[in-house]
């Protein structure tokens, strides 16, 4: 499943280059998580490299975007053969 950044961010500006899809953006309050780039890390980290580094602990599982592990690894891997 994808991540979710909730309206406890405080816009520290830690997660956006931690991720390494950039699927982390500023948004209009606080910063966004586009559901199609996040792939909670899998093909690059063994952890969430957004929710590692959250001083605030806001970043949670996207409720309405559930995917498995597997289902993650073949996300990351179509999205590695776009930038290829």
């Amino acid at each position: 499943m994808s991540l979710l950044i909730t309206d406890e961010c405080i816009n520290c500006d830690v997660c956006e280059p931690e991720c390494p899809n950039g699927a982390i953006t500023q948004g209009d309050e606080i910063y966004i998580i586009a559901p199609s780039l996040c792939t909670e890390c899998v093909g690059h980290y063994e952890t969430s490299q957004c929710v590692e580094v959250c001083p605030v602990d806001c970043i949670i599982p996207h409720p309405q975007h559930e995917e498995t592990r597997d289902e993650l690894l073949l996300k990351y891997q179509h999205l590695i053969k776009k930038t290829a």
